[in-house]
């Protein structure tokens, strides 16, 4: 099975394809998406979709994983502007028949670490450890798209 992990932002966005055959896994590819932000937000959301299905394209994922969206009570427009990324990243999916899985922030980080409240430099440790990388994965919404990628593959070997 290929995943598509992505960790949607209107400044970044991070992606990871995983390869998932039985309890074989490898990473094929993660990286970001730099998002112009001195245009306006239409034109910021346009270029995440055709960033993501450029990534459609090259990669063909069967399943996307999004991380679900989280609102701190102190900055509600955080998440309501977060959102504005994500429903683009759905919509691509959606157009390509992909199936999409969400998963809170407490069980990506449970899937890796054992822990629901991990810090993201445990994130990035258990991650490194998986994947046999030379250094930790950089920046931080690489990580998580990792991360979240990896949640899946373990979601869809438990059933």
């Amino acid at each position: 099975m290929r995943i598509l992990g992505i960790d949607p932002g209107l400044r970044i966005c991070g992606y990871a394809v995983i390869d998932a055959d039985g309890g074989d896994f490898k990473l094929v590819e993660a990286g970001i998406i730099n998002v112009k932000t001195n245009q306006q937000m239409q034109k910021r959301l346009d270029q995440i979709a055709d960033d993501i299905d450029s990534i459609f394209d090259r990669f063909s994922p069967e399943v996307m994983a999004v991380e679900e969206l989280y609102s701190h009570y102190a900055h509600p427009k955080t998440a309501i502007l977060m959102g504005h990324a994500r429903g683009v990243v759905f919509q691509r999916a959606g157009s390509r028949n992909v199936d999409v899985e969400s998963y809170a922030a407490t069980k990506v980080k449970k899937s890796l670490t054992g822990h629901g409240r991990a810090t993201k430099q445990q994130m990035q440790l258990a991650i490194a450890s998986l994947l046999n990388l030379p250094q930790l994965p950089e920046p931080a919404d690489v990580a998580d798209a990792i991360a979240i990628a990896l949640c899946c593959m373990n979601a869809n070997r438990q059933g």
